[in-house]
Formats: C-alpha cells, structure tokens, sequence
C-alpha cells in the first residue's frame, strides 16, 4: 500500500509538471486604478481575446495555454508599478509583460524590473519619446508610436482648424512633458503661437491657480497633455467654469467616453488625436471586441490586442516560450516579409511559423515596428460631438 501510495504521489507530481510545462503565463500589467483606470479594462481585455485565441488554437509551442496574470501598475507610482512587476516575476513565473501603459511606470518598470531579469515588455500605450533611446537590452517594445510624432499630427489638425496660438498643460511627468514639448515645437515650426507650456499635478481638488496662469497667457485654444480620470479634466472643468477656454486639444491620454460623460456639453467642439487606423485588421478586431464585450472604440484596446499578439508569435518564432529567445524574433513576425496576419488569425500564423515560413503580422492597427522596436504610427482625429468620442478621419 505505501509503495502504491508513493507511486501515485510520484504520478501526479509529473502530471503536474506537464501541465505546468503547457502553461505560459503572461503578465498584463496596466493602471486598474490611477488617471487612465478608465481604459485599462478593455486594454486588459484586448489582450487577453488575443491570449484566448492562441490558447483555442491549441497551435502554440504544440498545445501550450496561455495564463493572463493582471498586475496594477497604478499609471503615475513608479515603485509601485516596480513592485507589481517584480511579483509577477518572482511570485506568477510570468514568461513576458503586455504592459505597462502609462511611460514614467513603463520606464521605471523596464530598468529596475525587466532588464534585471532578462523579461520582454512590449507596451499598447506608452508613448513618451524618451523611450525610444532608453537602454533596453533588446527587450523593450511598444505597438504605439512616440509622442514625437504625435506632437507634428496634433499640430496638422490644428493648423487645419485655424488655431494661431495655444497654451498648453501638461501632467508632469515624463509622458506629459515629452508630449507637450513636442506639440510645441511642432505647433511654432507651422507659424502658431504658445503662449504657456505650464505643468499640472493630478490628484488635486482645485485647478484655479493653474487654469488663472493659463487664462491670463491666453490662447485660441488650450492644449492638455494630461490624464482623463485625474487632472487634466480638472483643468478643463475649471477653465469651463471660468470661461478661461472654451476649447480643447485633447492628446491620446485624454481620449475617452469618461471625460465628455463627467465635463457634459461644454466639451462638445473639442477634438485631439489618439493611435488608430483605418486598416482592414480595425474592422476585423472592432467585430471582434464587440462579441467579447469590449466598448467600442476603446482606447489603446487595438494596440493591447497587437501587443500580446506579437509576443505569443514571437514564441513560437523561437520554439520558446523565454524572453531571451523571443525577444530576438518580433521585430521578423512584425513586419515584412511574410504572409499578412490579421486579427483572428493567430492559429494560421502559428502554423505558417511552425513551418518555418516567414509571416507580417498586420493585426489590428497596422503594426510595422521601427527602429529599436515601436510602431511607426497611425493616428486617428477625433471630435467631441453630443457628447461622444467621434472619429473625423485617420492619418
């Protein structure tokens, strides 16, 4: 009986380990809670129907599932992004990072946690141009392009709309810095006017001081280089208020349903930019969303689909599930040569890797990666119209 016993103790033990041997886990780490907590459920949840979609395909690395494991990152509190991060490592056993979002977390997670421990990060979101020269071992990767492009769009829009000045704010830190500076030198490069480029904390009930410096430089327009949920709709709920501005520049940070529901009409006849593309694959990814439940045109959703997508055919690029293998692939499954890959077609790029054959994942947003490894970037324009998120026109 104990010679049984023990037989069977053995047994499961390698039936454990084999189960454990087809289970990748992948970090999802986005800020559930901060300035952005608005958009990180349908990021998380784009990613994770890529996951799913390679997991039902049973095609990964001969029949691996995929395991998401979420982590907050918080958006703006880089020990506590560090922290989660290092978790998802040393305590989930995660293999690679969808994530994170927002760029100082981004940032600090990339040199304190992922170049320690040899772990591949590609981010849906975050888009400070420092990122684009940080050192990165080869493991840092990003399916949205940098704010200094975004910067030279956003000033093309409102040169169109007949804006000759602006002030600008910003949140103040690195993704709201890069971005404001860029938008200024892009805006004064095509003959406009900046009147003020001042900072914004978030976090604070009362935005008078900073709206009154604004008001008194003045400006067509305000420009807010912030975060929907925190501070920069404090800003413009206390410019409405004032009548400091009655309109305003909404950048990537600021796109979402949240803020035209909690500032009302006032809103309406503001317009930004924000990643998107009118590529066959965004179609295919909204009816995609959609059936799984994600809101339509949800923010850096596309780009969190790409993200997760590029890692897992990164893998079996490899024959490996580690980052020191797939790191070396996902700029060749990204772009050209290859078959085009498209949204909810994960399984038939599985195959065509397995056979050795070359594929060029488009998927949802029109991924072609550049230099060290970021999008080289589309843009979608938006208005604020009934208060809604509305798209004009993609370029």
């Amino acid at each position: 009986m104990k010679k049984m016993i023990l037989a069977l103790a053995a047994s499961t033990m390698l039936a454990g380990s084999a189960m454990a041997a087809d289970s990748i886990k992948i970090g999802v780490i986005l800020g559930f809670t901060g300035p952005i907590e608005s958009l990180a459920p349908d990021m998380a949840a784009a990613a994770e129907l890529a996951m799913k979609e390679v997991s039902d395909s049973g095609k990964l690395l001969d029949g691996a599932t995929i395991v998401p494991v979420r982590a907050d990152s918080t958006c703006v509190d880089a020990a506590a992004a560090s922290a989660a991060a290092e978790r998802l490592i040393t305590s989930d056993g995660i293999k690679a990072i969808m994530g994170a979002d927002c760029s100082g977390v981004t940032g600090a997670i990339l040199q304190n946690v992922a170049r320690p421990n040899g772990i591949v990060m590609i981010s849906p979101s975050a888009t400070s141009p420092a990122l684009s020269s940080a050192e990165d071992d080869g493991l840092f990767f990003r399916t949205a392009p940098s704010d200094a492009r975004q910067g030279d769009v956003l000033a093309d829009v409102m040169v169109e709309h007949g804006v000759k000045s602006a002030a600008i704010t910003y949140t103040n830190n690195d993704y709201g810095k890069g971005l404001a500076d860029s938008i200024k030198q892009a805006f004064e490069a095509k003959g406009g006017s900046v009147t003020i480029v001042a900072a914004h904390e978030d976090g604070k009930g009362d935005y008078s001081a900073e709206v009154g410096a604004l008001a008194q430089a003045g400006g067509d327009v305000l420009v807010v280089a912030g975060y929907l949920d925190q501070g920069g709709k404090g800003v413009i709920q206390g410019a409405l208020d004032t009548g400091a501005f009655s309109t305003f520049v909404l950048p990537d940070g600021m796109i979402g349903d949240s803020l035209p529901e909690a500032i009302g009409s006032g809103l309406n006849g503001s317009y930004g930019t924000i990643p998107g593309t009118d590529s066959p694959g965004g179609d295919t990814f909204a009816k995609m969303a959609a059936d799984a439940g994600i809101k339509e045109g949800a923010s850096y959703a596309p780009e969190s689909y790409d993200a997760a997508a590029l890692m897992l055919l990164a893998m079996q690029a490899a024959g490996s599930s580690d980052s020191s293998a797939l790191k070396d692939k996902i700029m060749d499954v990204a772009n050209a040569p290859g078959e085009k890959i498209y949204p909810g077609e994960l399984g038939k790029a599985l195959d065509l890797l397995k056979e050795g054959k070359d594929i060029d994942y488009v998927g949802a947003t029109a991924v072609e990666l550049i230099g060290g490894g970021e999008s080289s970037g589309s843009y979608r324009e938006v208005e604020i119209k009934d208060g809604k998120v509305t798209t004009v026109k993609y370029r």
